[in-house]
């Protein structure tokens, strides 16, 4: 050592223990600082409860019988209960763009009147039973003056009627008028009384039915097939009543049958999912 220099000597006792302490804190500080923020360790997450699901499996489940019954309910619509006025074009009923008040039929010529609820004239119905003019006018001989004209007479259905009334048989005549002479009034020659509203609609044929013109019903009526007389309307009603009361299983039977295999499925799942 050379003369001069100052003697550096270790240290020892607490002075090396403090040393010690220092060079370990730096050391950590400096671990620290140099570790990725993103490689800090995490506990590993624990899989999510599965109550929630299972909550909404069940709720959807009770939920599916009203669902059923809205998505079967058939949805309303207004019609009129009224008499609809036909002509006769070749083997077809066509809806008369004018009112019998002022269609003027020629001689050999078929009309038709059909009483039934209708929503418009697009799906009116049409008169039921013979069209042929020949075969409703064989019994009136032309006389050489005026015309002849078929009339086709349709009361429609029971459940077509308003309450209280019953349809009479459709029935079939022929007409014999003037030659200027309208649909009316080939009408009221063969089908009196006829009544009429203040504004000229014609409201009852035959005295058929014997209150109301027109009015607005709901959806609890509708039309029978082309071949279907009055009597066979009401059978059919009654039949169609007899088949919902005791045909089929009950919308509360179906809906509860979908609840339990709903919550069956959702246990199933919840025991697979505890096992894995």
């Amino acid at each position: 050592m050379r003369a001069g220099e100052a003697t550096e000597r270790p240290a020892t006792g607490p002075a090396r223990h403090g040393v010690l302490r220092a060079r370990r804190a730096r050391s950590a500080r400096r671990a620290r600082s140099a570790r990725p923020t993103g490689a800090r360790s995490r506990r590993p997450a624990r899989p999510r409860t599965r109550r929630g699901t299972l909550a909404t499996l069940v709720a959807l489940a009770l939920a599916a019988p009203l669902l059923g019954l809205w998505g079967a309910a058939p949805a309303a619509a207004d019609g009129y209960r009224y008499w609809s006025f036909w002509e006769r074009d070749g083997d077809e009923w066509t809806y008369a763009t004018q009112g019998p008040a002022t269609a003027r039929p020629g001689d050999g010529d078929t009309i038709g009147f059909r009483f039934a609820v209708s929503q418009n004239t697009r799906d009116a119905a049409r008169p039921r039973g013979a069209a042929d003019f020949a075969a409703i006018c064989a019994g009136t001989p032309d006389d050489g003056g005026g015309k002849r004209v078929a009339v086709v007479l349709d009361f429609g259905t029971a459940r077509d009627a308003p309450g209280g009334d019953r349809p009479p048989r459709s029935r079939t005549a022929c007409a014999r008028v003037g030659g200027d002479d309208t649909a009316a009034d080939a009408l009221a020659q063969v089908a009196k009384p006829l009544r009429y509203d203040s504004s000229a609609l014609l409201c009852a044929i035959a005295g058929y039915p014997r209150a109301g013109c027109g009015e607005q019903v709901g959806d609890g009526a509708d039309s029978p097939g082309a071949g279907e007389t009055a009597e066979d309307g009401q059978a059919r009603d009654e039949a169609a009543k007899d088949g919902a009361d005791d045909g089929g299983p009950s919308a509360g039977l179906i809906g509860g049958a979908v609840a339990v295999a709903a919550l069956g499925a959702a246990a199933l799942w919840q025991a697979r999912r505890r096992r894995g």
